[in-house]
């Protein structure tokens, strides 16, 4: 008579339900999405294992298509917003706009500093506006390249 401690544990059932939890704990860690549908994939192949022992290569290719099938399924029907991130909270001169603060010194040729949410940035105004004075009240329209701020007199 077979043990059936022995027939227990080495149930294939147990290597995919570890694939699927190996998977699925990588995709906690990484938070992108790739490995959610891998780690799906490899529990139902763990459940298929109960109800029937199809073998270790009908079991790779079962979690192989599922894998493929899942994996187009979810990116051609989870709403568009759900897999694109949003504005990047880090993004400190972004989180800026719309905010006033004060002019540092002169503007030359459209071109000076201000003084906005704590810190000096070098801050650009179109060249026709009037150069606001040292200590006049500026309100931040945009972010340029390199950490400049276009701002517009208050």
């Amino acid at each position: 008579m077979p043990d059936v401690t022995a027939l227990i544990v080495h149930h294939p059932f147990w290597d995919w339900a570890g694939v699927a939890a190996l998977l699925l704990a990588l995709e906690v860690g990484t938070a992108t999405g790739y490995l959610l549908w891998p780690a799906a994939s490899a529990g139902v192949v763990a459940l298929v294992q109960l109800v029937a022992r199809p073998g270790p290569v009908a079991d790779i290719l079962t979690f192989a298509v599922l894998t493929l099938a899942s994996t187009l399924l979810a990116r051609r029907f989870l709403p568009r917003r759900l897999r694109q991130p949003g504005p990047d909270i880090n993004d400190r001169a972004r989180g800026l706009i719309g905010q006033s603060g004060q002019a540092v010194g002169a503007f030359t040729g459209g071109r000076g500093r201000v003084f906005v949410g704590g810190a000096e940035w070098i801050a650009e105004m179109d060249e026709a506006a009037p150069s606001p004075a040292p200590g006049a009240t500026v309100k931040v329209v945009d972010v340029l390249g390199g950490g400049r701020l276009k701002v517009e007199a208050a």
